[in-house]
């Protein structure tokens, strides 16, 4: 098993695009990058614990590979929004690429760079690549919130405009 973590703004929408494949093991929401051991989402919300909002993905990259789950990452995010994802603000809702080795550091900037070439957005993909270092779990309600409570996840996804975004520049 490798792992692969993303952030995508709030993490409650990025963990159904990818929990669904053969090959995918688990799917953990929870925070990476920040200066604060063991935040509460609370502290992450705050925005001064440094931390994004991220989905950690084990899986067997014999089965699925790095750049199938780059390909679904790019298809659920607004890649040239530096302030936050959709209606999430903030520095803990920005997107990123966090690289657990050299390997998906070339990958993931490779996929970077054909994103901004195809022209399929106008302004500049500012998606950072970033190291991947110590990931803290989120709590509890926060695991597989789409299943847990599905009525609010659809509510709250519906109402950030995601889908909208998606559908225009992914058909």
């Amino acid at each position: 098993m490798e792992k692969a973590t993303f952030a995508g703004g709030c993490f409650w929408c990025m963990v159904k695009p990818f929990d669904q494949w053969d090959g995918i093991h688990k799917v953990t929401s929870g925070y990476m990058g920040g200066h604060v051991e063991n935040p509460t989402y609370e502290d992450v919300k705050k925005g001064t614990s440094g931390h994004l909002e991220v989905v950690q993905i084990e899986f067997d990259p014999y089965v699925f590979s790095y750049e199938q789950l780059l390909d679904i990452y790019w298809m659920q995010i607004d890649p040239t929004d530096d302030g936050g994802q959709f209606h999430d603000r903030g520095e803990s809702y920005k997107t990123a690429i966090f690289v657990h080795n050299e390997t998906q550091r070339q990958l993931a900037e490779q996929s970077k760079v054909q994103l901004a070439a195809s022209g399929r957005f106008k302004k500049p993909i500012v998606t950072e690549i970033r190291d991947a270092n110590t990931f803290y779990k989120a709590e509890d309600y926060h695991q597989d919130y789409y299943q847990k409570e599905p009525e609010h996840y659809k509510e709250d996804r519906e109402k950030s405009g995601r889908d909208t975004f998606l559908k225009e520049y992914w058909g």
